[in-house]
């Protein structure tokens, strides 16, 4: 139970900004892909803030490069 609070310390660290986000870009992405809307909704957020994306998600991250979206790399 220790390593799931220390875990949950950490993630309050974490800043959460709302932005608003294309809906209709994200379902352009979703068509053109051939990926679920709710990962095309992450890379417009992407496109939209600029930021990049990170996720485990090999298959997502694929698209996003396809994209010309930055991607951040996380090893396993």
């Amino acid at each position: 139970m220790a390593q799931a609070e220390a875990a949950l310390a950490v993630y309050r660290l974490i800043p959460v900004r709302f932005v608003d986000v294309d809906l209709v870009e994200a379902l352009r992405i979703a068509d053109a892909t051939g990926i679920y809307a709710y990962d095309a909704y992450i890379l417009a957020c992407s496109r939209g803030t600029g930021y990049p994306v990170m996720s485990l998600d090999r298959g997502l991250l694929a698209v996003a490069e396809s994209l010309a979206i930055d991607i951040v790399d996380v090893p396993r």
